[in-house]
């Protein structure tokens, strides 16, 4: 039997512009227990996929990674902006392009454990292009891949942000099931 665990006391020990850190004090199987539990807004990733089938990939560096990152375009949600809006807003911001189509494919808790993150994925087609509107603080260089040459890449350990390996798979099997022939453009 899975055991519910209720909170006690809640201690906010660091409130920032993007993510806030508490302390629970929480009923455990064996008394009490502390959880420490990072809010954050939740956000959203972007598969732009092109009628030739290649995909815009990202690389920007990372300071908790403290190196450049190869992942799908992707952003936080602003106060009260729902998902689908928010992947609009990110895929133009951060590559250029107003998709026709946004398409959920799933959502994802990024570490249940210690965040409260929930990341929802997008497929985009039907793409215009158009110019990014960066955020000030933002350095980003866009190229395009095949989607099977990111398949691969995410196997062989290339690609390893989660979110961009879950999304690229997600739209590979897609692809292979038939199931965005009609849908894409």
């Amino acid at each position: 039997m899975v055991f519910k665990e209720e909170t006690l006391e809640s201690d906010y020990v660091f409130r920032g512009k993007l993510i806030n850190v508490r302390v629970d004090k929480v009923t455990s199987v064996n008394g009490t227990s502390m959880r420490e539990i990072v809010e954050h807004p939740g956000g959203v990733v972007m598969v732009a996929l092109k009628p030739d089938g290649k995909v815009t990939m990202e690389k920007q560096y990372r300071k908790p990674m403290d190196g450049v990152m190869f992942e799908l375009p992707a952003g936080k949600l602003d106060p009260g902006e729902k998902p689908e809006a928010a992947a609009a807003r990110e895929l133009k911001e951060e590559t250029g392009y107003t998709a026709k189509n946004i398409r959920y494919l799933t959502k994802c808790y990024t570490s249940c454990g210690y965040s409260t993150e929930i990341l929802y994925a997008y497929l985009c087609t039907g793409l215009s292009a158009g110019e990014t509107d960066l955020d000030d603080n933002e350095a980003i260089d866009t190229e395009e891949y095949k989607i099977n040459d990111l398949v691969n890449m995410v196997m062989s350990g290339e690609i390893n942000d989660a979110k961009t390996q879950i999304a690229i798979l997600m739209v590979k099997r897609m692809i292979d099931n038939g199931e965005l022939d009609d849908y894409l453009w």
